[in-house]
């Protein structure tokens, strides 16, 4: 369990899905827009970053199979970066709560019956997006991929299926960082990590500023 530092239960208990979590909750009652938006950083074959900025759609609890996941087009720059090199990080910042939370760790795509219900879960124009949109890539015009909108909503004029080309990531961390802001740059920083993603037994260091 990491110790509070004076904050209560801020960082306090013994699962980090748990707690992150909480936080979440926190901030999606009082961030103006986007509370689960989180930075994404990838890597390439030949270990070149990138980063952007997508939307956490979950976070799973459980200690041995718990997770941080979002959704992509498999065939996008995210997708082909993860397919050669199937690790990486994120951080979720939230200025209102002067807070954020990183992690790292390797990564798997989700289960067809779980994309398929997010997938399902969204507003029909977003699942037409999902089919018309090939993520990343050259794009002629606006009005070229307008008219791939309205083709694959004539195709699809009612409950589109997922594409197959589209789906979820699971990032399974090894690490887990709490941050929180402090006087005169004097943060709380408590950092959980375990030698494997199958494993229980978290350890919870508390950071240098």
């Amino acid at each position: 369990m990491a110790e509070s530092g004076g904050k209560r239960d801020l960082f306090g208990g013994d699962d980090p899905f748990a707690l992150a979590r909480a936080w979440l909750a926190e901030a999606e009652a009082s961030e103006p827009n986007d509370p689960n938006a989180i930075a994404l950083a990838t890597a390439d074959a030949s270990g070149l970053p990138n980063v952007r900025m997508v939307l956490l759609k979950e976070i799973e609890t459980s200690q041995t199979k718990g997770g941080f996941v979002f959704y992509t087009n498999h065939e996008g720059a995210k997708g082909r970066e993860l397919a050669a090199n199937p690790q990486a990080a994120l951080v979720a910042h939230w200025k209102s709560l002067r807070r954020q939370v990183r992690v790292r760790g390797p990564v798997e795509r989700v289960e067809d019956a779980q994309a398929d219900a997010y997938y399902n879960s969204r507003a029909y124009q977003s699942r037409i997006g999902a089919w018309a949109s090939k993520q990343s890539r050259p794009l002629r015009s606006r009005a070229a991929l307008m008219a791939e909108v309205a083709k694959y909503a004539a195709r699809f004029p009612v409950n589109p299926p997922r594409p197959p080309h589209w789906g979820g990531y699971r990032i399974r961390p090894v690490e887990i960082e709490f941050w929180a802001d402090g006087d005169f740059r004097l943060h709380d920083r408590f950092r959980w990590t375990r030698p494997d993603v199958g494993k229980t037994g978290w350890k919870v260091e508390r950071l240098n500023p």
